[in-house]
């Protein structure tokens, strides 16, 4: 946190078709987590600032909502094939802030990308009902029509594909959009703006502003705001459930997860193996989908020396350097968190079978990198089991 200075790039808002800068006193720095230097400061906007962004929202719906579903199918159209042009610039932007792969930065876009290309089913997807003679001289007709102002708060481990899940439906639907992006790595949320600049949306209909908590309870307290997409941590999804729910939003919060692989004797040893390292470390475990849990059943137990082997074999560097498998963790403070956890493990009992805490990359000692670690004879009331 600091003062925005002239020497570090600063992160604007998207305000009713314009980028434009806070007026804030209040900065969060973005660092690469790879070195831990200044990437660019973000803004926790003002009240004032996120009202006028609400406000756009709620003027562009006026039009937006009676807009033919023809012309807003067509902005998708346009959308997705940008997005397919700027996929290495987009990638570039995640792996710089938030450190994953090149490979995995550009799957990122990919599945985004996928949803973008589902929106542009919706002259099917809109479609009503319609049931006849339900009584005598009685029939029922269903419409789909839009809500209003919706708001998206995403997560720092998905900077693009997240996004692209929420404000390409909520407006294809005829609905206007504000996003809170993760403030760990807005870029690609501001270049994804900057693209559909150029798809003939009109001014409004999808703004962004930046901030941490008081963002948050500001978008959940909102009456203009009707509906709220969360994707997230446990504690801030269960918040902003049951605030946004009190104030007589549609919430939606997809939260965190502990996944588990069951192995049986009769696996496919090969592709097992494959697959539990892709699923384990992919993104630096950094998903709500990482496995983190393997039990091995029977004579699988005899294969978690090869899994051992073939984590070691991966290559944790930063994310654009060519061949490299792990990226750093998000911040420090995740590191330091996973850390513990892995020390928590062996106070309780755990056996260390590949320990990655303490790797040093170089040319990026200042990383926020852990390696791959596997530990064995977990129970479930040990912490490390317990928390994701």
């Amino acid at each position: 946190r600091g003062y925005a200075s002239s020497s570090v790039p600063t992160t604007k808002m998207f305000i009713n078709g314009q980028f434009v800068e806070s007026k804030t006193t209040e900065w969060v720095d973005l660092m690469n987590p790879a070195t831990n230097e200044v990437v660019t400061r973000v803004p926790k906007c003002t009240n004032a600032e996120m009202e006028a962004a609400v406000s756009a929202a709620k003027e562009a719906f006026k039009t937006w909502s009676q807009t033919s579903i023809l012309t807003r199918q067509q902005s998708m159209f346009k959308l997705q094939q940008l997005i397919k042009e700027n996929m290495q610039r987009l990638a570039a932007n995640i792996t710089e802030e938030q450190g994953k792969t090149l490979a995995d930065a550009e799957g990122d876009v990919l599945r985004g990308l996928q949803v973008v290309e589902h929106a542009c089913s919706v002259t099917s997807l809109q479609l009503g009902e319609t049931l006849p003679s339900i009584s005598k001289d009685m029939d029922t007709l269903s419409y789909r029509i839009p809500l209003g102002v919706c708001a998206g708060i995403t997560p720092f481990n998905f900077p693009a594909m997240i996004p692209l899940w929420m404000f390409p439906l909520a407006i294809v639907c005829g609905n206007t959009v504000v996003i809170k992006p993760s403030e760990r790595d807005p870029g690609a949320t501001m270049i994804l703006m900057e693209l559909l600049q150029k798809c003939g949306v009109p001014d409004g209909v999808v703004n962004v502003f930046h901030g941490t908590q008081e963002a948050v309870k500001f978008i959940c307290d909102h009456p203009d705001i009707k509906a709220i997409s969360f994707v997230g941590s446990d504690v801030a999804g269960k918040f902003i459930y049951e605030r946004g729910s009190k104030n007589g939003k549609r919430v939606q919060c997809n939260m965190g997860a502990k996944n588990h692989g069951v192995v049986m004797p009769d696996a496919n040893k090969e592709h097992t193996l494959n697959q539990l390292a892709g699923a384990a470390f992919g993104a630096a475990g950094q998903r709500c989908m990482a496995l983190s849990t393997a039990v091995f059943v029977g004579e699988s137990k005899e294969w978690i020396p090869e899994l051992v082997e073939r984590a070691k074999k991966l290559n944790v560097n930063a994310g654009h350097i060519p061949g490299a498998d792990l990226g750093p963790v998000i911040s420090p403070e995740a590191k330091k968190r996973i850390c513990d956890l892995v020390e928590s493990g062996i106070q309780e009992g755990a056996k260390v079978l590949l320990d990655g805490r303490g790797i040093k990359v170089p040319g990026f000692e200042k990383g926020n990198f852990v390696g791959p670690t596997i530990l064995a004879d977990v129970t479930p009331n040990m912490r490390c089991y317990r928390e994701e």
